[in-house]
Parts: structure tokens; C-alpha cells; sequence
């Protein structure tokens, strides 16, 4: 893969359950953040059903938009009050089969 593929992000999110509401709010604000910046396509936020995780699924134009996108201070404005109550596990994945 190159840096002009499109990376798709699966970043899994762990919060004590008294936080997933308030995890799922500001990981929905981040994303908002994210839309407006070069590369990005599209994102889905999901919410664990045990409580304790929630995911986003991003699809960004390339791996360099990602990174751009990880360094930009409105993102890490958005960040901070999601550190605060959660921990993250980012990974890029290529795009792969979709089945229907």
C-alpha cells in the first residue's frame, strides 16, 4: 500500500460504563471536527453493547491525511475531554471486501 491508498481507521475506545454516554457525545464531536479536513471520506461511531467500548470506523483518503489529521489542533481539542475518561487502540487497515 501507498500513502495515496485510502487507510480505513478502527479505533476501539474503553471507558467504565457510567462514561459511555458521555464517551459516545465527545467521540461524536471529534468526528464532526474531522469531516471539514482534507481526506476524510467518511465515519461510523458505535456504541459496545456491553457498556464499556464504543468504535469509530473512519475511511480517510490516504495514511498522510490521517496523520495530518492526527496532528491538527482542533482533533486534539476534541481529544481531550475523551482522554479523559477513556482509553484508545487505534489501527489502519487497508479497505477490503464489503459483502452484502
Amino acid at each position: 500500500m501507498t500513502d495515496v491508498d485510502p487507510v480505513v481507521l478502527i479505533n476501539v475506545y474503553r471507558c467504565e460504563a457510567d462514561r459511555q454516554d458521555a464517551l459516545m457525545e465527545h467521540l461524536a464531536i471529534m468526528v464532526r471536527a474531522q469531516r471539514d479536513l482534507d481526506g476524510f471520506v467518511s465515519a461510523a461511531i458505535h456504541r459496545g453493547l456491553n457498556g464499556r467500548v464504543a468504535a469509530v470506523h473512519a475511511v480517510w483518503r490516504s495514511r498522510e491525511d490521517w496523520k495530518a489529521m492526527a496532528r491538527h489542533p482542533l482533533v486534539a481539542g476534541a481529544m481531550e475531554p475523551i482522554l479523559a475518561i477513556a482509553t484508545f487502540e487505534p489501527h489502519l487497515y487497508e479497505p477490503g471486501e464489503v459483502i452484502d
